[in-house]
């Protein structure tokens, strides 16, 4: 694991911060025309062109692969985006899993995983060492807008913001768990926004659900796009949602949507 920095607050806004993409790269290129932003794939994908409106940059907070039908496409336009500096991303755990395989490390095929490994069968292995290279290089979550803003894939508590750490980063993955799987193998998940009290705006995903909502000073946009949801952005400093619907039901939910339990030990 490469821990990077997370200390983003000499970067400024204005952002466009965009949900768990999942493979859908259809509804992210309509979503990106519903906020101004251009995408196109040639040659087989092998060219990439994109356009940003001016003075804005968008940022995505990760899983931006499996269960959807073109993992391979969304990171063609999100590595573009980053390179031409028009984009900011932090890891999802479906990327670190994805980048962990092509470390060679054991990783099953499990929830999406496999769809990926196809999708990305036909990629040349100079593209897979980038992609690998790419995902180990992002950040559990960013601290930004003077440290009014922070994203991060699954959340960050507040004592967390600008820190790395393991801690901070499995914290960035997955959230507050509870170390057990569910009846379905899925990580048992509380909601740790029930308890935020920071002064930092968090917008994150990881947890689909039907619409996003504030709860203390956080934002789950997470809209699963990729289960016949919507795929949700929303306008930084505007704090305006824009979303697109799903164009298709790529995957099976295992769990309705909607944010988890507060942990029970710490329920009012």
């Amino acid at each position: 694991m490469q821990l990077s920095n997370t200390d983003w607050r000499d970067i400024r806004g204005p952002f466009d911060i965009i949900g768990d993409v999942h493979g859908c790269a259809d509804e992210l290129i309509e979503l990106f025309g519903r906020l101004g932003y251009t995408a196109s794939l040639e040659d087989n994908g092998a060219r990439v062109r994109t356009g940003t409106p001016p003075g804005r940059r968008a940022f995505f907070v990760g899983d931006l692969v499996d269960r959807g039908p073109r993992s391979l496409d969304v990171v063609r336009i999100v590595m573009h985006m980053v390179a031409k500096g028009h984009a900011f991303v932090v890891v999802g755990n479906h990327d670190n899993r994805f980048m962990r395989l092509l470390q060679g490390r054991d990783v099953k095929l499990t929830h999406g995983l496999g769809e990926t490994v196809n999708d990305f069968s036909r990629a040349s292995e100079d593209f897979r060492g980038r992609t690998r290279s790419f995902f180990g290089a992002l950040p559990s979550h960013a601290w930004l807008d003077g440290g009014q803003l922070a994203v991060a894939h699954a959340g960050v508590r507040e004592d967390m913001l600008g820190r790395s750490s393991d801690a901070v980063y499995k914290f960035g993955l997955y959230g507050e768990t509870s170390g057990q799987l569910d009846e379905n193998g899925l990580p048992k998940r509380f909601n740790w926004s029930a308890h935020y009290a920071g002064k930092t705006c968090v917008v994150y995903g990881h947890t689909p659900v039907a619409e996003p909502e504030w709860l203390n000073n956080t934002l789950c946009i997470d809209t699963g796009c990729v289960y016949g949801g919507m795929l949700t952005a929303l306008r930084w400093p505007e704090r305006e949602i824009v979303s697109v619907l799903a164009q298709a039901t790529y995957s099976q939910r295992k769990r309705p949507f909607g944010l988890p339990p507060v942990r029970p030990e710490r329920a009012p």
